[in-house]
Protein backbone atom coordinates (compact mmCIF):
# COMPACT_ATOMS: atom_id res chain seq x y z
CA UNK A 1 0.00 0.00 0.00
CA UNK A 2 3.07 1.88 0.54
CA UNK A 3 4.76 1.84 -2.45
CA UNK A 4 1.26 2.88 -4.38
CA UNK A 5 0.96 6.08 -2.24
CA UNK A 6 4.64 7.29 -3.22
CA UNK A 7 4.25 5.59 -7.05
CA UNK A 8 1.18 8.17 -7.23
CA UNK A 9 2.69 10.99 -5.04
CA UNK A 10 5.34 10.45 -7.64
CA UNK A 11 3.13 10.31 -10.79
CA UNK A 12 1.49 13.49 -9.33
CA UNK A 13 4.53 15.51 -8.96
CA UNK A 14 5.70 14.29 -12.84
CA UNK A 15 2.24 15.90 -14.43
CA UNK A 16 2.49 18.97 -11.81
CA UNK A 17 6.00 19.50 -13.25
CA UNK A 18 5.05 18.97 -16.85
CA UNK A 19 1.86 21.37 -15.91
CA UNK A 20 3.94 23.90 -15.40
CA UNK A 21 6.92 23.40 -18.21
CA UNK A 22 5.96 26.02 -21.19
CA UNK A 23 5.64 23.71 -24.55
CA UNK A 24 5.93 26.38 -27.87
CA UNK A 25 3.42 25.57 -30.42
CA UNK A 26 4.58 24.84 -33.75
CA UNK A 27 1.90 27.02 -35.88
CA UNK A 28 3.42 28.30 -39.30
CA UNK A 29 4.20 31.71 -39.71
CA UNK A 30 1.83 32.13 -42.32
CA UNK A 31 -0.62 30.78 -40.62
CA UNK A 32 -0.30 32.74 -37.20
CA UNK A 33 0.03 35.86 -39.62
CA UNK A 34 -3.49 35.44 -41.52
CA UNK A 35 -5.42 34.44 -38.25
CA UNK A 36 -4.15 38.03 -36.88
CA UNK A 37 -5.77 39.36 -39.76
CA UNK A 38 -9.28 37.69 -39.43
CA UNK A 39 -9.08 38.15 -35.47
CA UNK A 40 -7.93 41.93 -35.90
CA UNK A 41 -4.98 41.63 -33.52
CA UNK A 42 -1.13 42.14 -33.68
CA UNK A 43 1.17 39.23 -34.69
CA UNK A 44 3.55 38.47 -30.98
CA UNK A 45 6.66 36.42 -31.86
CA UNK A 46 9.97 35.12 -29.56
CA UNK A 47 12.54 33.97 -31.26
CA UNK A 48 14.78 31.93 -29.12
CA UNK A 49 17.41 28.83 -28.77
CA UNK A 50 17.17 25.76 -26.88
CA UNK A 51 20.92 26.23 -26.08
CA UNK A 52 19.70 30.36 -24.76
CA UNK A 53 19.68 30.41 -21.14
CA UNK A 54 17.69 33.43 -21.17
CA UNK A 55 15.10 32.29 -23.30
CA UNK A 56 15.06 28.49 -21.09
CA UNK A 57 14.39 30.98 -17.96
CA UNK A 58 11.37 33.11 -19.71
CA UNK A 59 10.06 29.93 -20.83
CA UNK A 60 10.05 28.60 -17.64
CA UNK A 61 9.07 31.98 -15.21
CA UNK A 62 6.99 34.46 -16.99
CA UNK A 63 5.34 32.09 -20.26
CA UNK A 64 4.40 28.97 -17.72
CA UNK A 65 2.20 31.68 -15.99
CA UNK A 66 -1.29 31.18 -16.88
CA UNK A 67 -1.39 34.97 -16.36
CA UNK A 68 1.02 35.76 -18.68
CA UNK A 69 -0.39 33.63 -21.83
CA UNK A 70 -4.36 34.62 -20.95
CA UNK A 71 -3.08 38.02 -21.77
CA UNK A 72 -1.17 37.08 -24.64
CA UNK A 73 -3.89 35.02 -26.03
CA UNK A 74 -6.73 37.81 -25.39
CA UNK A 75 -4.51 40.67 -26.99
CA UNK A 76 -2.31 38.77 -29.54
CA UNK A 77 -2.19 35.80 -31.54
CA UNK A 78 1.51 34.26 -30.99
CA UNK A 79 4.21 32.67 -32.39
CA UNK A 80 7.59 30.42 -30.74
CA UNK A 81 10.01 30.30 -33.29
CA UNK A 82 13.57 28.67 -33.00
CA UNK A 83 16.38 30.61 -34.78
CA UNK A 84 18.06 27.65 -35.46
CA UNK A 85 14.84 26.27 -37.62
CA UNK A 86 13.56 27.48 -41.15
CA UNK A 87 11.00 30.10 -40.63
CA UNK A 88 12.80 31.28 -37.34
CA UNK A 89 16.22 32.04 -39.09
CA UNK A 90 13.81 33.72 -41.58
CA UNK A 91 12.23 36.16 -39.25
CA UNK A 92 15.91 36.41 -37.22
CA UNK A 93 17.57 37.98 -40.96
CA UNK A 94 14.19 39.93 -41.41
CA UNK A 95 14.17 41.94 -38.52
CA UNK A 96 17.56 41.92 -37.96
CA UNK A 97 17.69 40.29 -35.13
CA UNK A 98 20.89 39.58 -32.94
CA UNK A 99 20.11 38.78 -29.45
CA UNK A 100 18.13 36.34 -27.92
CA UNK A 101 15.53 36.35 -26.57
CA UNK A 102 13.78 38.77 -28.75
CA UNK A 103 9.75 39.12 -28.94
CA UNK A 104 8.44 41.24 -31.93
CA UNK A 105 5.23 42.77 -31.81
CA UNK A 106 3.99 43.43 -35.34
CA UNK A 107 1.19 44.38 -37.11
CA UNK A 108 -0.23 41.49 -39.34
CA UNK A 109 -1.58 43.73 -42.58
CA UNK A 110 1.77 44.60 -43.54
CA UNK A 111 4.29 43.18 -41.16
CA UNK A 112 5.54 46.91 -39.77
CA UNK A 113 7.36 45.79 -36.51
CA UNK A 114 5.36 47.75 -34.08
CA UNK A 115 7.47 47.00 -31.12
CA UNK A 116 10.17 44.64 -30.05
CA UNK A 117 11.92 43.60 -26.82
CA UNK A 118 14.83 41.72 -26.05
CA UNK A 119 16.39 39.46 -23.26
CA UNK A 120 15.32 38.34 -19.73
CA UNK A 121 12.71 39.88 -17.96
CA UNK A 122 10.44 39.27 -14.77
CA UNK A 123 6.92 38.90 -15.39
CA UNK A 124 5.72 42.31 -14.05
CA UNK A 125 8.32 43.66 -16.30
CA UNK A 126 7.24 41.59 -19.34
CA UNK A 127 3.47 42.21 -18.93
CA UNK A 128 4.17 46.17 -18.66
CA UNK A 129 5.71 46.01 -21.88
CA UNK A 130 3.33 44.21 -23.82
CA UNK A 131 0.68 46.30 -22.73
CA UNK A 132 2.87 49.16 -24.16
CA UNK A 133 3.24 47.71 -27.50
CA UNK A 134 -0.90 47.31 -27.76
CA UNK A 135 -0.92 51.51 -27.17
CA UNK A 136 -0.79 53.01 -30.93
CA UNK A 137 0.70 56.43 -29.19
CA UNK A 138 3.91 53.92 -27.88
CA UNK A 139 4.78 51.95 -31.08
CA UNK A 140 7.88 52.41 -32.97
CA UNK A 141 5.92 53.21 -36.23
CA UNK A 142 4.19 56.83 -34.86
CA UNK A 143 7.39 57.51 -32.48
CA UNK A 144 9.16 57.90 -35.50
CA UNK A 145 7.04 59.66 -37.54
CA UNK A 146 6.93 62.34 -34.47
CA UNK A 147 10.30 62.18 -34.75
CA UNK A 148 11.51 62.69 -38.05
CA UNK A 149 8.53 65.15 -38.59
CA UNK A 150 10.54 67.88 -35.96
CA UNK A 151 14.42 66.05 -36.01
CA UNK A 152 15.40 68.53 -33.83
CA UNK A 153 13.89 67.76 -30.93
CA UNK A 154 15.02 66.06 -28.38
CA UNK A 155 12.27 64.90 -26.41
CA UNK A 156 10.81 63.43 -29.83
CA UNK A 157 14.26 62.01 -30.53
CA UNK A 158 14.67 60.22 -26.67
CA UNK A 159 11.08 58.83 -26.77
CA UNK A 160 11.85 57.27 -30.74
CA UNK A 161 15.59 56.40 -29.40
CA UNK A 162 14.31 55.04 -25.81
CA UNK A 163 11.50 52.66 -27.04
CA UNK A 164 13.52 51.81 -30.07
CA UNK A 165 16.59 50.46 -27.63
CA UNK A 166 14.05 47.84 -25.60
CA UNK A 167 14.58 45.52 -28.98
CA UNK A 168 17.38 46.69 -31.22
CA UNK A 169 21.46 46.99 -30.68
CA UNK A 170 23.65 49.60 -30.52
CA UNK A 171 24.21 50.00 -34.32
CA UNK A 172 20.48 50.27 -35.35
CA UNK A 173 20.27 53.49 -33.56
CA UNK A 174 22.86 55.03 -34.95
CA UNK A 175 20.37 56.39 -37.89
CA UNK A 176 17.93 58.24 -35.85
CA UNK A 177 20.77 59.78 -33.79
CA UNK A 178 23.25 61.24 -36.96
CA UNK A 179 19.67 62.57 -38.29
CA UNK A 180 19.02 64.19 -34.93
CA UNK A 181 22.58 65.23 -35.09
CA UNK A 182 22.51 66.74 -37.91
CA UNK A 183 20.24 69.45 -36.76
CA UNK A 184 22.70 70.36 -34.42
CA UNK A 185 26.03 72.87 -34.69
CA UNK A 186 29.67 71.71 -33.73
CA UNK A 187 29.39 74.05 -31.19
CA UNK A 188 26.00 72.55 -29.71
CA UNK A 189 27.14 68.88 -29.69
CA UNK A 190 29.31 69.95 -26.19
CA UNK A 191 26.11 69.99 -24.28
CA UNK A 192 24.94 66.83 -21.43
CA UNK A 193 22.18 66.43 -23.30
CA UNK A 194 23.78 66.07 -26.95
CA UNK A 195 26.54 64.09 -24.62
CA UNK A 196 23.63 61.58 -23.75
CA UNK A 197 22.38 61.16 -27.58
CA UNK A 198 26.47 60.82 -28.68
CA UNK A 199 26.76 58.04 -25.69
CA UNK A 200 23.98 56.47 -26.74
CA UNK A 201 23.87 56.26 -30.79
CA UNK A 202 27.10 56.99 -31.85
CA UNK A 203 28.70 53.83 -33.02
CA UNK A 204 30.89 54.77 -36.33
CA UNK A 205 34.43 55.63 -35.27
CA UNK A 206 34.20 58.30 -38.73
CA UNK A 207 31.15 59.84 -37.78
CA UNK A 208 31.63 63.92 -37.77
CA UNK A 209 30.07 63.60 -34.16
CA UNK A 210 33.11 61.13 -33.19
CA UNK A 211 35.69 63.05 -34.36
CA UNK A 212 34.26 65.78 -32.29
CA UNK A 213 34.14 64.15 -29.15
CA UNK A 214 38.53 62.96 -30.10
CA UNK A 215 39.36 66.33 -30.65
CA UNK A 216 37.75 68.32 -27.88
CA UNK A 217 38.11 65.44 -24.88
CA UNK A 218 38.10 68.48 -22.69
CA UNK A 219 35.03 70.30 -23.25
CA UNK A 220 33.10 66.74 -22.93
CA UNK A 221 34.61 65.85 -19.79
CA UNK A 222 33.25 69.18 -18.66
CA UNK A 223 30.00 68.66 -19.83
CA UNK A 224 30.02 64.74 -18.74
CA UNK A 225 32.82 63.64 -17.32
CA UNK A 226 36.43 62.22 -18.11
CA UNK A 227 35.33 59.17 -16.79
CA UNK A 228 32.47 58.54 -19.40
CA UNK A 229 34.04 60.15 -22.26
CA UNK A 230 36.72 57.78 -21.70
CA UNK A 231 34.04 54.57 -21.51
CA UNK A 232 32.59 56.40 -25.12
CA UNK A 233 36.41 56.20 -26.68
CA UNK A 234 37.20 52.83 -25.45
CA UNK A 235 33.55 51.19 -26.30
CA UNK A 236 33.22 52.71 -29.75
CA UNK A 237 37.02 51.14 -30.49
CA UNK A 238 35.44 47.56 -29.17
CA UNK A 239 32.91 48.03 -31.28
CA UNK A 240 34.70 48.72 -34.30
CA UNK A 241 37.27 45.59 -34.10
CA UNK A 242 35.50 43.16 -31.95
CA UNK A 243 33.49 41.60 -34.70
CA UNK A 244 36.07 40.91 -36.98
CA UNK A 245 38.02 39.17 -34.12
CA UNK A 246 35.09 36.90 -33.17
CA UNK A 247 34.70 36.32 -37.16
CA UNK A 248 38.26 35.48 -37.38
CA UNK A 249 38.25 37.96 -39.93
CA UNK A 250 42.13 38.98 -40.52
CA UNK A 251 41.98 40.76 -43.83
CA UNK A 252 38.76 43.41 -42.58
CA UNK A 253 40.84 43.50 -38.99
CA UNK A 254 43.53 45.14 -40.17
CA UNK A 255 41.75 47.69 -42.20
CA UNK A 256 40.01 48.91 -39.46
CA UNK A 257 42.70 48.45 -37.27
CA UNK A 258 44.88 51.30 -39.03
CA UNK A 259 41.62 53.31 -38.13
CA UNK A 260 41.94 52.66 -34.45
CA UNK A 261 45.16 53.09 -34.05
CA UNK A 262 44.99 56.52 -35.76
CA UNK A 263 43.40 58.29 -32.18
CA UNK A 264 46.64 57.61 -30.49
CA UNK A 265 45.54 56.90 -26.82
CA UNK A 266 47.30 54.68 -24.49
CA UNK A 267 43.66 53.53 -23.91
CA UNK A 268 43.01 52.87 -27.38
CA UNK A 269 46.31 50.91 -28.14
CA UNK A 270 45.84 49.07 -25.11
CA UNK A 271 42.50 47.57 -26.74
CA UNK A 272 44.05 47.39 -30.24
CA UNK A 273 46.93 45.51 -28.61
CA UNK A 274 44.78 43.29 -26.88
CA UNK A 275 42.88 42.53 -29.72
CA UNK A 276 46.40 41.57 -31.41
CA UNK A 277 47.03 38.78 -29.22
CA UNK A 278 43.63 37.46 -29.32
CA UNK A 279 43.45 37.52 -33.19
CA UNK A 280 46.81 36.03 -33.29
CA UNK A 281 46.41 33.27 -30.50
CA UNK A 282 42.84 32.23 -32.32
CA UNK A 283 44.25 32.45 -35.59
CA UNK A 284 47.64 30.17 -34.01
CA UNK A 285 49.94 32.72 -36.16
CA UNK A 286 52.13 32.74 -33.32
CA UNK A 287 54.75 34.81 -35.28
CA UNK A 288 52.69 37.60 -35.38
CA UNK A 289 52.02 37.01 -31.64
CA UNK A 290 55.68 37.19 -31.05
CA UNK A 291 55.44 40.14 -33.50
CA UNK A 292 53.34 42.32 -31.24
CA UNK A 293 54.57 41.00 -27.99
CA UNK A 294 58.10 42.31 -28.51
CA UNK A 295 56.89 45.66 -29.91
CA UNK A 296 54.36 46.45 -27.16
CA UNK A 297 54.45 44.35 -24.32
CA UNK A 298 56.80 46.78 -22.56
CA UNK A 299 54.84 50.38 -23.28
CA UNK A 300 51.68 48.56 -23.00
CA UNK A 301 51.16 45.91 -20.14
CA UNK A 302 54.26 46.99 -18.32
CA UNK A 303 51.92 47.68 -15.00
CA UNK A 304 49.55 44.51 -15.27
CA UNK A 305 51.42 41.67 -13.56
CA UNK A 306 48.66 39.41 -14.33
CA UNK A 307 48.83 39.76 -18.27
CA UNK A 308 52.50 39.81 -18.21
CA UNK A 309 52.49 36.44 -16.99
CA UNK A 310 49.35 35.25 -19.70
CA UNK A 311 51.74 36.42 -22.87
CA UNK A 312 54.83 34.47 -20.89
CA UNK A 313 52.46 31.10 -20.81
CA UNK A 314 51.87 31.57 -24.01
CA UNK A 315 55.68 32.03 -25.24
CA UNK A 316 56.46 28.71 -22.89
CA UNK A 317 53.70 27.17 -25.07
CA UNK A 318 53.88 28.45 -28.52
CA UNK A 319 57.37 30.23 -29.03
CA UNK A 320 61.04 28.56 -29.21
CA UNK A 321 63.58 31.12 -30.06
CA UNK A 322 66.04 31.31 -27.56
CA UNK A 323 66.34 34.98 -27.03
CA UNK A 324 62.31 35.88 -27.39
CA UNK A 325 62.12 33.60 -24.52
CA UNK A 326 64.82 35.08 -22.63
CA UNK A 327 62.43 38.48 -23.61
CA UNK A 328 59.22 36.79 -22.19
CA UNK A 329 61.55 35.83 -19.20
CA UNK A 330 62.09 39.68 -18.41
CA UNK A 331 58.51 40.57 -18.41
CA UNK A 332 57.62 37.71 -15.98
CA UNK A 333 60.24 38.62 -13.55
CA UNK A 334 58.71 42.56 -13.63
CA UNK A 335 55.47 40.85 -12.75
CA UNK A 336 56.68 39.44 -9.51
CA UNK A 337 58.07 43.14 -8.38
CA UNK A 338 54.75 44.10 -8.87
CA UNK A 339 53.43 40.91 -7.42
CA UNK A 340 55.34 38.25 -6.34
CA UNK A 341 53.85 34.98 -7.15
CA UNK A 342 53.90 31.28 -6.70
CA UNK A 343 52.50 30.85 -10.48
CA UNK A 344 55.09 33.20 -11.85
CA UNK A 345 58.09 31.92 -9.89
CA UNK A 346 56.94 28.68 -11.43
CA UNK A 347 56.62 29.83 -14.69
CA UNK A 348 60.29 31.61 -14.63
CA UNK A 349 61.00 28.45 -13.92
CA UNK A 350 59.66 26.24 -16.67
CA UNK A 351 60.59 29.51 -18.83
CA UNK A 352 64.72 29.36 -18.04
CA UNK A 353 63.79 25.20 -18.62
CA UNK A 354 62.98 25.53 -21.96
CA UNK A 355 66.14 27.37 -22.58
CA UNK A 356 67.81 24.63 -20.69
CA UNK A 357 68.94 27.23 -18.52
CA UNK A 358 69.51 24.03 -15.48
CA UNK A 359 70.86 26.17 -12.88
CA UNK A 360 67.93 29.10 -12.84
CA UNK A 361 65.42 26.79 -13.57
CA UNK A 362 66.09 25.56 -9.83
CA UNK A 363 66.18 28.46 -8.16
CA UNK A 364 63.02 29.67 -9.02
CA UNK A 365 61.01 26.32 -9.01
CA UNK A 366 62.43 26.55 -5.52
CA UNK A 367 60.93 29.74 -5.13
CA UNK A 368 57.51 28.85 -5.75
CA UNK A 369 57.79 25.77 -3.62
CA UNK A 370 58.96 27.76 -0.79
CA UNK A 371 55.94 30.60 -1.72
CA UNK A 372 53.52 27.74 -2.16
CA UNK A 373 54.68 26.21 1.48
CA UNK A 374 54.46 29.44 3.18
CA UNK A 375 50.81 30.00 2.07
CA UNK A 376 49.62 26.47 2.84
CA UNK A 377 49.07 25.65 -0.92
CA UNK A 378 49.67 22.60 -2.96
CA UNK A 379 53.05 22.58 -4.29
CA UNK A 380 53.06 19.63 -6.57
CA UNK A 381 53.35 21.47 -9.73
CA UNK A 382 57.23 23.10 -8.55
CA UNK A 383 57.74 19.51 -6.93
CA UNK A 384 57.28 17.63 -10.13
CA UNK A 385 59.54 20.59 -12.10
CA UNK A 386 62.22 20.16 -9.32
CA UNK A 387 62.10 16.44 -10.22
CA UNK A 388 62.56 17.09 -13.28
CA UNK A 389 65.17 19.49 -12.84
CA UNK A 390 67.47 17.00 -10.53
CA UNK A 391 66.98 14.43 -12.97
CA UNK A 392 68.96 16.04 -15.55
Amino acid sequence: MRFFSIFFLCLSLQVLHSQNQFVPDDTPYKTALKNAKTQGKPLFVMLYADWCPHCNQMKKEVFSDPAVMDFLKKNYVCVWKNVEKEEGIALKDKYNTKSLPTFLFIDPNNEVLLYALKGESKKADFLTEANYALNSRMQLPYLEKQFLDDPSNSTKFFAYLNTLKKGKDRTDLSIPTHIYLNTQSDAQLVSELNWRVIANGVTDIKSREFQYVLNHQKDFAAAASQNRVDRKIESIVNELLRPYVDGLDTINYYKQREIAKSIRLQKTDSIVFKFDLTLAERTEKWQQYKKVTLEDTQKIAWNDASFLKEIGQTYLKHISDTESLKKSISWVKHSLELNDSYDGNLLIARLYNKIKDKKLALKYAKDAREIGTEMGWGTKDADDLLAELNKK
